[in-house]
């Protein structure tokens, strides 16, 4: 068996913190034929956003005529800027996620010679 499989593994691994978006460009949501506000809800029923995620963010990949209105966790810069100048507006969502509570010890307790 090789050294590596042999030695125990220590230290610490952040992926159990990590958060993680759907993303979704703004392209895309020039083809969408939705009114009002576009959130996660009427992402997910059209089909842009499966399984789970901690939110959505909108990236700023093609171009936007239309005036749309956002409400997401996270936006880029430049997605903001275009939607924003087609006259959209952006809301951000903040969002708690629950991150697994560390296993309390339990009490030591002393043992006796008998």
């Amino acid at each position: 068996m090789p050294l590596i499989r042999r030695i125990p593994k220590r230290g610490f691994n952040n992926t159990a913190f990590k958060i993680s978006y759907a993303p979704v460009n703004v392209e895309t949501l020039e083809k969408l034929d939705i009114s009002g506000v576009i959130d996660e809800a009427a992402l997910r029923k059209a089909g842009l956003v499966n399984g789970t995620w901690d939110g959505i963010k909108i990236l700023g990949d093609g171009d936007l005529k239309k005036k749309i209105s956002v409400k997401v966790n996270a936006i880029s810069a430049g997605a903001r800027a275009k939607i924003e100048k087609a006259g959209g507006e952006v809301s951000l969502i903040v969002k708690i996620v629950q991150t697994k509570k560390p296993k309390a010890d339990k009490p030591k307790t002393a043992k006796t010679k008998s």
